[in-house]
């Protein structure tokens, strides 16, 4: 299969050493030659603008080259997103936990009205139903029923695990101080 470019040169044609590469001499796209743009001859055509081979082999090297950036960098930028949607999902997931735990715990035998700042006590009676109350094990003394867990009411009316309530007051002290500030020139998180 012969070629000829624009100027009537004929291309000699490439043994591909890689059959699955593509022939470089049909990828790379060279801007169309005008010796005479606007009607003028700016400089002599058979001494400026020609290729040889070797030139058209360094382009299409920076061609392929370009093309395995491009599909690096497409292929990072995607390896972050997957890394976010993972996470995402387990921020999921622990939403909808946390979600089922607190109405389990709405829904447990309860015969006081609850208050929200309040730490509250879950036991299971011998017949296995389970019960609130305000007394801790401590308060129970030698009688204390079987202890399933303890939990502080939240004012949104969400149940937080005991050995999670100081964490969770940590970061709404974070949280007052941040919004408090009235200048916040640089986050402090960690």
């Amino acid at each position: 299969m012969k070629m000829e470019d624009d100027r009537g040169f004929i291309k000699a044609d490439l043994v591909l050493l890689d059959e699955s590469k593509p022939n470089f001499q049909t990828q790379v796209n060279l801007v169309e030659r005008n010796v005479n743009p606007v009607g003028y001859a700016l400089v002599d055509s058979d001494r400026s603008g020609k290729k040889t081979q070797f030139d058209l082999v360094e382009l299409a090297s920076n061609i392929q080259k370009a093309d395995e950036f491009t599909v690096a960098t497409a292929g990072s930028k995607l390896s972050v997103i997957v890394e976010q949607m993972k996470f995402l999902q387990q921020q999921a997931r622990k939403v909808l936990e946390e979600s089922n735990r607190n109405k389990q715990l709405h829904h447990i035998a309860c015969n006081f009205k609850k208050v929200p700042g309040k730490l509250y006590y879950v036991y299971k009676k011998p017949s296995g139903q389970e019960y609130i109350s305000m007394l801790s094990p401590e308060e129970w003394g030698s009688k204390c029923p079987e202890f399933a867990g303890a939990y502080k009411l939240e004012s949104d009316m969400t149940w937080t695990p005991l050995d999670k309530v100081q964490q969770r007051k940590n970061d709404y002290e974070m949280i007052d101080q941040l919004l408090s500030s009235e200048h916040q020139p640089h986050l402090q998180i960690l």
